[in-house]
Order: C-alpha cells, then structure tokens, then sequence
C-alpha cells in the first residue's frame, strides 16, 4: 500500500472510532527519550511549524512559544502517556459493609483529540460496587485525569478508566459514563457548540438493567449546593 493511500485512509477513519482498542497506541521505543530530550525537539518542531505559517519568531510575543507549546505536551497534556504518572491507587478494607453502589460524579475531563490535537471537555461519573475493598474518593478522579492526559479517543478513556478501577478494586462491577464537548466538532468543520458526546461502559453488575438505571439515577440527581 502506498503512503499516500494510507495517509488517505488515515483520513477517512477520522471520527469511525469503533475500531479503536482500549490501550493508548503507544511505541515500544515511547520513553527511552527523556522528558528534557522530547521537550527540545517537539520545540524545534514547533518552531518550524510556525516558520511555515509565516509567523515572525523573533517578535517578543512568539519567540517562546515553541518552548512553551512542547513543555505543556510533555509535563500537562500529554503527561498521561508516562506510566510513571500513574496515581497509586492503595484500597482498603471495606469495614463499614457498605455493598451498595459508590458513585463519584461530575469529575472534571481535561484531554485532546488525538485526530486533531484539539481540547476534549466534559464531566465523567463512576461507580462501582465493593466486594470487599474500596479506594479513596480521590483516586477515581486521579485516575480519570492520568487518562484523560493524553492524545485520547473518549471511548477508550471510558473503557481505560473503568478497567483500571476493576484491576484495582478486583471486582468487574465498575461503570463509567463521560459527557464531554469535543471542540475538533465545536470549532472546525460543522462548528456545532451544543453538541456533546456521552460514552459508557458498564462492567459486571452494571450490565444489569435495574443497576444501570440506578447509576444513571445518581447522576442525574441535583446535588449542586447553594450558598
């Protein structure tokens, strides 16, 4: 297949994300560069970037751009690729007996369109049900936002999400639902500002309709809270 085909094909998938697998595709070679290593090469490239463009880089306002632009890909946007940045995810013992569902909702999604490089916004919701451990409130949102810190697919961060929450709590009785604005939609092609994209995966128990439909309850119960 010739590169141009395949380049075309590349293009055609854009937004077909069911062929997508839930792990980040990632090179064997990804980390063997230092942080200090990548930030100055991906700040050459974007230096010549903007020298295409025609961009001035010795006005004030543009010379550290280049600097700035690869230091927030390697240590912000994108700091979700390193394994290192993983949250330790330390359960306990569930004492209390509590075997009902625990839902976290409303954590805040900060992540990038890997087809675009565009910003990703929304709120996630995750549940999950106790068989014996439980993890600190804290830790569900740590472990959306390490996900969500990377080029993304918001169907693999909802199954990323809820598969690192099983692997932890060592139950398949975790759901994950993410409503988020996509701005490659909201700001380019058909610019369309309402639209938003939900995606869900409902693990174990979750598959149940009556469970499912409590989940879903939960979200939406308004627990905004007045001054």
């Amino acid at each position: 297949m010739s590169k141009d085909l395949q380049a075309l094909l590349a293009e055609e998938i854009g937004d077909a994300h069911e062929s997508f697998a839930a792990e980040t595709p990632l090179r064997e070679d990804a980390f063997e560069k230092s942080n200090e290593e990548k930030i100055a090469i991906i700040a050459d490239h974007v230096r010549g970037i903007l020298d295409t463009l025609g961009m001035d880089l010795s006005d004030d306002s543009l010379q550290g751009t280049p600097m700035r632009v690869a230091k927030l890909f390697v240590n912000e946007a994108f700091g979700g690729l390193h394994p290192d940045r993983k949250p330790s995810m330390s359960t306990f013992e569930n004492s209390y007996r509590y075997n009902e569902m625990l839902v976290e909702k409303n954590i805040v999604v900060y992540s990038t369109c890997e087809h675009h490089l565009l910003p990703i916004v929304g709120r996630a919701h995750v549940a999950y049900i106790s068989n014996g451990k439980v993890v600190g409130l804290s830790k569900m949102n740590r472990i959306v936002d390490y996900y969500a810190k990377r080029p993304q697919v918001q169907e693999r961060l909802t199954r990323q999400v809820v598969q690192a929450l099983q692997e932890t709590l060592g139950t398949k009785d975790v759901a994950c639902v993410i409503d988020a604005k996509h701005l490659c939609v909201n700001s380019r092609g058909i610019r369309d500002i309402e639209s938003s994209t939900v995606t869900a995966e409902f693990g174990g128990a979750f598959q149940n309709e009556e469970k499912k439909q409590e989940f879903l309850n939960y979200i939406n119960l308004n627990t905004e809270f007045g001054a």
